[in-house]
């Protein structure tokens, strides 16, 4: 006879990986603004006189 089919074992969560991070500083390497291209897009990043960060298109 057939015996019953053992249901699938459920797949372990993989963990989250782990995020890179730099400062404004080390990014525009003593600037005070760094233009950033993605996905064919060229975007402005500055750090303005209050130390603020701006992304603009």
């Amino acid at each position: 006879m057939n015996e019953p089919q053992k249901p699938a074992p459920v797949s372990q969560a993989l963990p989250e990986p782990v995020l890179k991070k730099i400062t404004f500083q080390q990014l525009a390497a003593g600037a005070s603004e760094v233009l950033v291209e993605h996905d064919g897009q060229v975007y402005r990043l500055r750090l303005t006189r209050n130390g603020k960060l701006i992304l603009n298109k």
